[in-house]
């Protein structure tokens, strides 16, 4: 088995094991709506086994950063229904990832106070239309919140499938709101979606249920970060919440379990993959800041495989060459990442005009 070897992910047939994890880019219309110029960066990168499209959110308060797109609106359907008929008229698959910022937002963005599971602020500034500025105090998730979130994600997943994604991954991870649930320092409530490991893994319990009863759990994968603090998060108990988490989904036939910075090293990633009857997609850990490594991560990619992975998710080494699984498959040489144009800027440059081989 290596990264180019055919896969099977519930009713799919992937030609590779390539994953395009998902990247927040901005190129989103204000509103959240995504247009001409989405659907050609997707359809560029179609010959990915899966991709998993940028973190989207299911509510307007959900809402992080300037031009993140939405899935709770018509215009928002119908902006990605183009992105989804482009990326399938070239032959791909695709997931949609949704992702709630909790605490990570601002009014400045979404016109309403962040929500989260404690009235903890995020210690540095988010970035906003008018440039960063102090996150906010979040305004704490009362039970009737917590029941409408739950709610407005299996909605979200509802309108995804709408829009012609293959199906949704439920974001967990990288301190946004689920994550910040299962997080000890973000979660310091002392009702039944707080204090003990079992409270905290609640909510994410509840809504990848609810988005699996809204459209069918072969459709829904979960991504999680274990030991990831990025966002502020801090975990004194990461070993046992993620044992917790994944024994609690690990029966309910969900399509894959996706581990961020996964370490095939680390004794956890092997506790995971003995757990987790389904297909496990392992994002590999990779210098960061920096540049990946010339080989975009495939080395990183195999050695998972090697340790049970079954899908690899790659993200600049995506980003940069539209053409990676050719160029895996060839040995050419990868495009470098221009990290200017990474977030916020817009447009094509450091988006669409990266080249792909000769034909």
């Amino acid at each position: 088995m290596d990264l180019l070897s055919p896969a099977r992910l519930g009713p799919l047939d992937l030609p590779n094991r390539l994953v395009m994890a998902p990247m927040t880019r901005n190129r989103a219309a204000a509103d959240g709506t995504p247009g001409p110029l989405m659907a050609a960066y997707y359809a560029q990168r179609a010959t990915a086994g899966l991709i998993v499209a940028e973190a989207t959110t299911p509510n307007a308060v959900g809402r992080t950063y300037p031009n993140i797109p939405g899935i709770y609106a018509p215009e928002h359907v119908a902006g990605w229904r183009g992105v989804t008929g482009a990326v399938r008229a070239a032959g791909g698959r695709m997931f949609l990832q949704l992702q709630h910022g909790g605490r990570v937002g601002h009014p400045a963005n979404s016109g309403l106070v962040p929500l989260a599971p404690s009235p903890v602020a995020l210690g540095e500034p988010v970035h906003t239309g008018g440039g960063p500025l102090p996150a906010p105090v979040p305004r704490e998730m009362t039970v009737r919140d917590v029941q409408a979130t739950v709610a407005d994600f299996a909605a979200a997943a509802r309108n995804a499938v709408a829009a012609g994604f293959d199906g949704v991954e439920v974001h967990a991870a990288n301190g946004y709101l689920l994550h910040q649930f299962l997080a000890g320092n973000t979660n310091r409530r002392t009702d039944a979606y707080g204090g003990t490991v079992a409270g905290r893994v609640r909510f994410t319990v509840q809504v990848v249920r609810a988005v699996a009863a809204a459209v069918g759990a072969e459709r829904v994968g979960v991504r999680i970060a274990p030991g990831v603090t990025v966002n502020g998060i801090a975990e004194d108990d990461t070993a046992v919440l993620y044992r917790t988490l994944a024994g609690e989904l690990a029966g309910d036939g969900l399509a894959y379990l996706h581990v961020v910075f996964a370490d095939p090293g680390d004794a956890l990633f092997g506790e995971l993959r003995a757990a987790w009857p389904g297909v496990l997609i392992g994002n590999p850990r990779l210098p960061w800041p920096g540049p990946p490594p010339a080989d975009g991560g495939r080395a990183a990619g195999e050695r998972l495989l090697a340790a049970g992975a079954d899908l690899v998710a790659l993200g600049r080494a995506f980003l940069a060459n539209p053409d990676l699984v050719e160029r895996l498959r060839t040995g050419a040489p990868l495009n470098p990442v221009r990290d200017r144009y990474l977030m916020y800027t817009g447009g094509a440059e450091g988006y669409t005009d990266y080249p792909a081989l000769a034909s």
